[in-house]
C-alpha cells in the first residue's frame, strides 16, 4: 500500500462513521477499516439469530418469535432529537438521502411509581397530571419564559444574565418543586446528573428549547426521530457517503495495529502484514487499549415483547427516563422501545431495552425496576459493557480515540464527543447551521 491517507479510521461504530463522513466531505483522503465483517462495531444492529448466538451460543431462536431477518436489534439504542446535532450533521453531509426516518411516538418520565408524558410547553404543563394545580401554574410561567427567551433580545431576559447565573437560581425564581425540577432537568434538558444546577443557566434553557422545538417539528408525541430498520442503517449510510467522496472501506481486517514513529507520532496502520501510511488515526477504544482508561460500565437488558410498554398510551416507539433519585441511585435509568412500526421486529413484536450506568456487580437486580415496568417479556438478555475514555486528547501523537457509549437513549452526549473530536482532528469548529427541513420523518409516505 504505497498511497498515504490523511486519516485512517478504525472501527465502524456510529461515532467513527460520522467522523469518517464529516472528514470525507471536508476533502480529506480517508481509509476506513474494521476488524469485523459487519458494520457498527459495538453499536451494531443484530438479527434474531445473531442475537441468539451472542447471548445463548447457538443460532436457533424459537419459531414463535417470528422471522430472524425481520429483527434489527440495536445493541446501543439511541433516538435522535429532531432538531439535534446528529440530524444537523446528517443534513450537512447529505446522508439523509440514504435513510428514511420516522417520528418516535412518545417521551415519558417516571415519577413516584408512575409513568407520565413529559410536558415540554406551557400548554402541556397545564394538561399534565404529573403536577398539582398550583405547580402547573408555576411550571407554565417557567415554560413561557423559556419559550420567549431570545439570546439576542435583552427584553426577553427579564433582567437575568443566563451566562452568569446558575440554573438553580433561574429555577428558584419560579419556585418549582423538586419533582418538577427533576423531570425538567433529566427528561427534558437530558442532563445525566444534577451538576447542571451549578452551571450557567443558558445551556439549561437552550436544551429545553431544543426539546420543545424538536417536539413541535413533527407533531408526534416526542421530540425524537429514528431510522427505519434501526441504527444499523447509519454506519452503512456514512460508508456510502464516504465512498462518494473517494473514501475507502475495508471490513474483516484482522489485528489492525496503529504504528508510531520514534517521536511517538502516528505513521500508519498495519493489518495482514501490510502497512497503510497516514497522518492521523481515529478509532474506538478497543483498537488502542493502552491509550484508554476504564471509567465505568453500562448495564443493559434487551427484551423482546408482544406489547408496548404499559402506561405509554400504546406507543409503538417510546423513551421513558427514570431520574436517579426515583430509584435512590447515582445515575438515571432509560427505557427504550421500538417495534415493527420502525421495521426492527416482525409484526406484533416490540424491542425494549433498559439501560443504566452499572453501580454494583449485579446488573440484573439493578435493572429490575426498569424491566418490571415493561410488563411480561417473551425473552430477556442481560449484558454489561465497560466504558472507556482516552487518557489524552490525541494532540501529541495524532491518534484520536472516541469515548465508549453511555447509557443514555438519545444522541446528545454521543454527538458532543463527535464534535469535540472533529475540532481536535481538524482544528476547526463544525458549522452545523443547516436547513432542518431537509430531513423529513414521515409516517408511511416516502
Amino acid at each position: 500500500m504505497d498511497e498515504e491517507y490523511d486519516v485512517i479510521v478504525l472501527g465502524t461504530g456510529l461515532k467513527e462513521c460520522i467522523l469518517s463522513g464529516l472528514l470525507s466531505v471536508d476533502g480529506l483522503k480517508v481509509l476506513h477499516m474494521d476488524r469485523n465483517d459487519y458494520y457498527g462495531g459495538e453499536s451494531s444492529s443484530l438479527m434474531l439469530n445473531q442475537l441468539w448466538k451472542r447471548f445463548k451460543g447457538d443460532e436457533n431462536p424459537p419459531e414463535s418469535l417470528g422471522s430472524s431477518k425481520e429483527y434489527n436489534v440495536d445493541m446501543i439504542p439511541k433516538f435522535m432529537m429532531a432538531n439535534g446535532v446528529l440530524v444537523r450533521a446528517l443534513i450537512h453531509t447529505n446522508v439523509t438521502k440514504y435513510l428514511n426516518f420516522k417520528a418516535v411516538d412518545g417521551s415519558f418520565v417516571y415519577n413516584n411509581g408512575k409513568i407520565y408524558k413529559v410536558p415540554a410547553t406551557d400548554v402541556e404543563a397545564l394538561k399534565s397530571s404529573i403536577m398539582g394545580l398550583f405547580e402547573k401554574r408555576r411550571a407554565r410561567k417557567f415554560f413561557i419564559y423559556v419559550q420567549d427567551f431570545e439570546e439576542n433580545d435583552p427584553k426577553s431576559h427579564e433582567g437575568l444574565d443566563l451566562n452568569t447565573i446558575p440554573a438553580k437560581e433561574l429555577i428558584s425564581k419560579y419556585g418549582l418543586e423538586d419533582d418538577t425540577i427533576e423531570f425538567i432537568g433529566h427528561a427534558l434538558a437530558l442532563y445525566t446528573s444534577d451538576s447542571y444546577l451549578e452551571q450557567p443557566a443558558i445551556d439549561f434553557v437552550k436544551r429545553i428549547r431544543l426539546y420543545a422545538e424538536s417536539l413541535a417539528r413533527f407533531e408526534s408525541g416526542s421530540p425524537y426521530i429514528y431510522p427505519m430498520y434501526g441504527l444499523g442503517e447509519l454506519p452503512q449510510a456514512f460508508a456510502r457517503l464516504s465512498a462518494v467522496y473517494g473514501g475507502t472501506y475495508m471490513l474483516n481486517k484482522p489485528q489492525c495495529k496503529v504504528e508510531f514513529d520514534d517521536s511517538g507520532k502516528v505513521v500508519g496502520v498495519t493489518s495482514d502484514g501490510e502497512t497503510a501510511k497516514c497522518k492521523k488515526v481515529v478509532c474506538d477504544p478497543s483498537y488502542v487499549p493502552d491509550k484508554v482508561k476504564k471509567v465505568g460500565k453500562v448495564a443493559r437488558a434487551i427484551c423482546i415483547m408482544s406489547h408496548p410498554i404499559p402506561d405509554t398510551n400504546d406507543c409503538h416507539s417510546a423513551q421513558v427516563i427514570i431520574p436517579q433519585k426515583q430509584l435512590k441511585r447515582k445515575s438515571d435509568m432509560y427505557l427504550f422501545c421500538c417495534s415493527y412500526s420502525h421495521n426492527v421486529a416482525p409484526q406484533g413484536k416490540f424491542i425494549a431495552l433498559v439501560t443504566t450506568e452499572a453501580e454494583t456487580d449485579d446488573p440484573q437486580s439493578e435493572l429490575k425496576p426498569g424491566v418490571d415496568l415493561l410488563g411480561p417479556v417473551d425473552e430477556v438478555f442481560y449484558e454489561t459493557l465497560d466504558r472507556f475514555e482516552p487518557t489524552d486528547d490525541g494532540a501529541a501523537d495524532n491518534c484520536f480515540v472516541s469515548t465508549s457509549y453511555d447509557a443514555t437513549t438519545h444522541f446528545e452526549t454521543t454527538m458532543k464527543d463527535v464534535l469535540t473530536m472533529y475540532t481536535k482532528i481538524t482544528g476547526k469548529e463544525l458549522d452545523l447551521s443547516v436547513d432542518l427541513s431537509a430531513a423529513s420523518a414521515g409516517g408511511t409516505e416516502e
